[in-house]
């Protein structure tokens, strides 16, 4: 059991301004209607007080009563109950079995004289049904055996309504509309007395202790039930409530929310309606009334009458949490949202849940924490000002008062456990990352990604990069600073990037390159600045850092140059002679960005081809040169500079012939050579001196490459000729011719071939050749022939059509009019389109296509 100081109990009327000096004079009932109390006594008397409530700023509010008058009914029996009924000024009074009706201010009796008889107890209906305001409903026990009555009471008179009875007799009774809660000899029922309808609740034993009837609220009712617990139940017959344990002894209950107060022999207990949990017992002996009255819970004794004062909810739920009872302060404070104002309590209940966020957070249930920091709306700054030094220096936040939490900061929280403060470092990071895109961020975003930053880089944390190269809030002077004091220079420059300090953001990674200042963040550090300087859009930035990045490395270095952007290259920014210029000392890079213009951009500017076959050549040459040159650079570089020579047309052929004189260079000189169209020389240079005739096939075809067959054909006779003419002693010529005729017959004139050949060679060595060749010109023999005959058969065509447009005759008159300009015709010329139509011949001449169809018209 978790106790709670919930009631204090307070005297309101002291015995001796009861009853002075009588020892027999006993409190058989009490009513209270606002200020006005009044008190029943065994020996008929009824008296009036006036209550006046003094709060105490430290403590519980204070009553004083005011004796106002007291009236003897005139009977010897005891009052035994009293109701007020303030909207008729009617004080109901029972007394000997008999229900009178009194003035509520001088206690007189009505001068009718109206009274109900034969009341054992009686009940008001708290809902009336008859929608009259000047009466009141009362339900009575009768003294008849198992009957109930419904009564009218007006201010001087009156009026039974229904009379019903019941299975068993009943001892208690309780009024909801059109329903009764009754408790019979041995069970609960609930009866409508509209409809006759009774409903079995549950069973109880009278003999065993007296029941207990209570209406707690609309259509809802609160009964001892057995085995000590306190049952709730609704005009339905369920109970929407868990029910309550109270002491089997129980004499007496009431309802102020969110409690069920209980009276027994020696004790009031304090029972919770929304945990079902006992949280405060009072010493109370000789107490035998309890009632509540408009929110406000009398007890008394037979000697003085007593207010429980309940404390007010908020101080209740802060003594909660206090003791850091968390669910049950929330519990609590979902419970009080019925009885307070809805801006008021959305603003207190914000509140307790952010309290109660930080003590979850104190007690490390980081998972409860945030999502009470969730539900209650937290400003996220008062969680980050407890880490020191977290919220920038420019924040001009000041913590929430009175305070939500009782620590100064993380250290204090902790109590200095490292551990203890790593995982709330953790907390936070996870926390600040969840928030800082939801609305809980709004007005604060500076402060939040500031102070993410400084956790990740307090904590050499993954997430910081992710975070600067993404949009943030981060201020630039806190976090400069923060990132250099834990050495996080690459960090740093991102932050200056996404400040607009470019130039700041490169020298700092400069200085991280070059061993300045340390940070391994990165390993590929270089190329990464290689790779922000081709996407910068600063021109002097890029010329200011361009040697340095060609000095670390020529051919990543040009990259620079070489991959911008499609766009900024379109804005032509950077002039290729300004970066040619520039790239002259860099002899790798410089290869590297004119293979970027003429390869990748194609650009067709002679200087720019011939500079890079210059460059080629002179590599190639300083390659040929150097005794320990590599093979493999070598024919790289020669491929390079064959494949240029071959596939541009825009360098300077003479130029580059004059540079490869005397250089060795065989079969640069025949492709140059192939270029100016001596295709001899070329022939001749890659037969006889490099005896390779496969290249020189090659040359033929990528020489006719894009030109007509007769060229071709002229290289290959040419080379033809170059293998027949080398003599009969040329055996390796004529192996080639053999093999060039049989490779590529359809590309040689045959009739010419056969003049030109040996006789001594025999026709089964020219097999191939031969039925090659036969082949190629039965193929467009037919093919010409196939064309003839669709030409003839065309002609036919239109010369069948011209024929019936000529058979057909043509009535010419002055009534006949032009389709084009309407006039008629004044002479026998006209044109007659093929849908008969006819115009004037200047007419037609104007015009080539027939009015009369979107098609082309065709005169005859």
């Amino acid at each position: 059991m978790m106790s709670i100081k919930a009631f204090t109990l307070v005297s309101a009327v002291e015995r001796e301004l009861l009853m002075g000096d009588k020892e027999r004079v006993n409190i058989e009932c009490v009513e209270c209607c606002g200020r006005d109390l009044y008190v029943g006594t065994n020996d008929c008397f009824v008296y009036h007080f006036l209550l006046e409530e003094r709060p105490v700023p430290a403590g519980p509010a204070t009553f004083t009563a005011t004796k106002q008058l007291q009236r003897h009914l005139g009977f010897k029996k005891p009052v035994n109950e009293l109701r007020a009924a303030s909207a008729l000024n009617r004080l109901l009074v029972l007394c000997d079995n008999s229900i009178s009706l009194v003035n509520m201010l001088n206690l007189e009796p009505v001068p009718s004289g109206a009274r109900i008889k034969g009341a054992a107890t009686f009940a008001l209906n708290e809902n009336p049904v008859s929608g009259d305001p000047f009466c009141v409903e009362v339900c009575i026990i009768s003294v008849k055996r198992r009957t109930i009555q419904m009564f009218l009471v007006y201010e001087d008179r009156v009026q039974i309504v229904k009379e019903v009875s019941t299975a068993e007799q009943p001892l208690a009774v309780a009024v909801d509309g059109h329903f009764l809660c009754l408790a019979l000899t041995t069970q609960y029922i609930i009866h409508n007395y509209s409809t006759g309808v009774s409903q079995d609740l549950f069973p109880y034993c009278s003999e065993e202790r007296p029941p207990i009837v209570k209406r707690i609220g609309r259509q809802e009712f609160l009964l001892a039930g057995p085995g000590g617990l306190g049952m709730f139940a609704t005009v339905a017959g369920i109970s929407q409530r868990a029910p309550v344990h109270w002491s089997e002894n129980v004499i007496g209950a009431a309802v102020s929310f969110p409690y069920v107060i209980a009276l027994d022999d020696e004790f009031i207990t304090v029972h919770s309606m929304l945990d079902q949990q006992q949280k405060q017992t009072l010493p109370f002996k000789e107490g035998h009334i309890l009632q509540d009255f408009e929110g406000r819970v009398i007890v008394a004794t037979s000697k003085g009458v007593y207010i429980l004062v309940p404390l007010p909810l908020e101080k209740q739920i802060q003594d909660l949490l206090a003791s850091r009872r968390v669910e049950e302060a929330l519990v609590l404070a979902k419970g009080a949202r019925r009885n307070i104002p809805k801006e008021k309590f959305q603003v207190m209940y914000r509140r307790i849940l952010q309290q109660a966020g930080f003590i979850q957070f104190a007690q490390l249930q980081f998972l409860e924490a945030k999502e009470l920091f969730r539900s209650g709306q937290l400003d996220v700054r008062e969680l980050i000002s407890l880490y020191p030094f977290l919220l920038p220096t420019s924040s001009s936040f000041t913590r929430s008062h009175p305070p939500l939490h009782e620590y100064a900061d993380l250290n204090q929280l902790t109590q200095g456990d490292q551990e203890k403060m790593a995982k709330c470092k953790r907390f936070l990071m996870s926390y600040l990352n969840e928030v800082r895109s939801t609305e809980v961020a709004n007005g604060y975003k500076e402060d939040i990604d500031t102070a993410l930053l400084k956790l990740y880089a307090e904590a050499d944390h993954d997430s910081l990069l992710d975070l600067l190269v993404t949009e943030n809030f981060c201020l630039l002077t806190d976090s400069a600073a923060w990132l250099e004091k834990h050495k996080k220079y690459f960090a740093l420059g991102l932050l200056y990037h996404y400040n607009n300090q470019d130039a700041a953001a490169v020298q700092l990674w400069v200085n991280i390159v070059n061993g300045d200042v340390q940070d391994s963040t990165r390993s590929d550090l270089y190329e990464y600045i290689v790779d922000f300087l081709t996407y910068c859009l600063d021109e002097e930035l890029v010329w200011a850092y361009a040697d340095w990045v060609l000095q670390k490395s020529e051919e990543v270095g040009v990259q620079v140059f070489t991959k911008r952007p499609l766009d900024e290259q379109q804005k032509n920014s950077f002039n290729p002679d300004d970066i040619i210029h520039c790239l002259k000392k860099y002899p790798k890079a410089l290869v590297k960005y004119l293979e970027h213009l003429v390869i990748d951009k194609r650009l067709q500017k002679e200087e720019y081809h011939t500079h890079l076959a210059v460059l080629y050549l002179e590599e190639v040459l300083l390659q040929r040169a150097s005794a320990s040159g590599k093979g493999a650079e070598a024919t790289e570089t020669q491929a390079k500079l064959r494949r240029l020579l071959q596939k541009s047309d825009l360098y300077r052929v003479h130029f580059l012939l004059e540079r490869l004189q005397g250089a060795g260079l065989p079969m640069e000189s025949a492709i140059l050579h192939g270029k100016l169209g001596e295709h001899e020389k070329a022939l001749h240079i890659l037969v006889h001196e490099l005896q390779d005739f496969a290249a020189a096939e090659d040359y033929c075809l990528w020489c006719s490459e894009g030109r007509d067959p007769p060229h071709r054909q002229q290289l290959f006779h040419t080379l033809l000729a170059i293998y027949l003419h080398a003599g009969p002693t040329a055996h390796e010529l004529a192996v080639a011719a053999v093999d060039l005729l049989n490779r590529h017959a359809t590309e040689f004139d045959a009739a010419q071939v056969l003049q030109m050949l040996p006789d001594t060679w025999s026709v089964q060595l020219l097999c191939p050749f031969l039925m090659g060749a036969m082949r190629d010109s039965i193929h467009a023999r037919r093919t010409v022939q196939v064309a003839l005959g669709l030409a003839r058969s065309e002609n036919l065509i239109y010369t069948y059509d011209k024929m019936k447009l000529k058979g057909s005759s043509i009535r010419l008159s002055d009534k006949k009019l032009c389709q084009i300009c309407q006039n008629p015709f004044c002479e026998p010329v006209f044109v007659r389109y093929p849908n008969g139509g006819l115009v004037h011949t200047h007419c037609a001449a104007s015009r080539h296509t027939n009015p009369s169809s979107s098609s082309p018209g065709t005169r005859t």
